[in-house]
């Protein structure tokens, strides 16, 4: 699990910014959020040009260099603090798999080429790499000198990681398989005007040909039912047909002209739900941008009952609720800083305490 992301001189955010997940607060309610002391739920709140979005691409640069999965085509136009364009962009990872603890710290320049990298394991230097000076722990990783010369030179920009990777059989329990494992299953996406995402597939998918194919009708339908009150009757399909059709007075019609934007931004929803069984780490940017606000706590009451880790961004503090989460697992992001809502107040929360209420009269400092 991911359990601590900071990041500094990335876009807006000129000062480091840290997100520590490794400290729950100990409430006794809704504890399924928590999981092996980890915050495994969380939505993350703040003003328009609080950074939200900046942050969780932030988040997700590993997977620029760790992975071959999707990747988002203009994600390295304005990658750096506008105001120092000649520094590095640091990036810092923890995460818990069992009982390894994982340190992956690494810096790119502004073209995005890395130009620093270090791992621990357990506080053990595996590796470290910067300009001119390149170390390895040869008892794990036996390498001669001329390759430790062309690693610590690396005019390529390769990760260290992606390198012993490939140069070395390793065993499935490996902390290099488990950190990889977990960086091809991130998933981040959103749906606005574009719809966009980061990981766990190569290639874009059509949606009403992946419903239909797999003989998703009828789920679909209950799905819609269930989490917005829509009732749709849909035409039976053969599994090679290409779009969705629906039944209204013996008429047919494409379901994408009687779908509403929020509807369709469902429909994105559903197809990354039968996925999410192979992601580790979720992040869903503005996730109910589209949505009325009794249908975005349904779907978080979906989202949130999954095993992995999900987090979602929102303005909609409706979903401010004890009911949904728990104060440690709301988020405010803004003035360069992330803090849970147990973080920003001196008064103890409780189950019926109203948090949105408190929230909206200004009760949480250092928002």
């Amino acid at each position: 699990m991911l359990t601590k992301f900071a990041v500094t001189n990335y876009r807006g955010f000129a000062n480091r910014i840290e997100w520590d997940l490794s400290h729950p607060a100990n409430y006794e309610f809704n504890k399924h959020v928590i999981k092996d002391g980890v915050i495994k739920n969380g939505i993350v709140y703040g003003p328009n040009g609080s950074g939200k979005t900046n942050f969780s691409l932030a988040l997700f640069d590993i997977e620029y260099h760790l992975s071959y999965k999707w990747k988002k085509i203009d994600y390295y136009n304005n990658f750096i603090y506008a105001g120092d364009t000649t520094g590095i962009v640091s990036f810092e990872y923890s995460f818990r798999f069992g009982e390894d603890i994982i340190n992956y710290n690494y810096g790119k320049n502004k073209e995005g080429k890395l130009v620093e990298e270090s791992l621990f394991v357990n506080h053990k230097n595996i590796f470290e790499r910067k300009k001119n000076y390149f170390r390895i722990d040869k008892n794990q990783f036996p390498i001669d000198e001329s390759v430790e010369r062309n690693l610590e030179d690396n005019a390529n920009n390769v990760s260290i990681i992606n390198f012993l990777m490939t140069s070395f059989p390793l065993s499935a329990d490996h902390y290099l398989m488990k950190l990889t494992g977990f960086v091809n299953s991130m998933l981040w996406f959103r749906s606005l005007d574009v719809r966009e995402f980061i990981g766990l597939d190569t290639r874009v998918t059509a949606l009403d040909e992946f419903i239909i194919s797999n003989n998703l009708l009828e789920d679909f339908s209950k799905f819609l039912y269930k989490v917005s009150g829509q009732k749709f009757e849909f035409v039976e399909h053969n599994v090679t047909d290409k779009e969705i059709l629906c039944v209204i007075d013996n008429n047919t019609i494409p379901f994408r002209l009687l779908a509403s934007t929020g509807t369709c931004s469902l429909q994105l929803l559903y197809f990354w739900l039968k996925r999410m069984n192979e992601a580790s780490f979720v992040f869903i940017d503005e996730f109910d941008a589209f949505y009325h606000f009794r249908l975005a706590f349904e779907v978080c009451k979906q989202l949130f009952n999954l095993d992995c880790q999900i987090f979602t961004s929102s303005h909609n503090t409706y979903l401010m609720t004890n009911d949904l989460l728990r104060p440690d697992c709301n988020f405010i992001l803004n003035n360069n800083k992330i803090k849970c809502l147990a973080d920003c107040t001196d008064k103890e929360l409780r189950f019926g305490h109203n948090i949105e209420k408190i929230y909206r009269a200004g009760a949480f400092y250092d928002e």
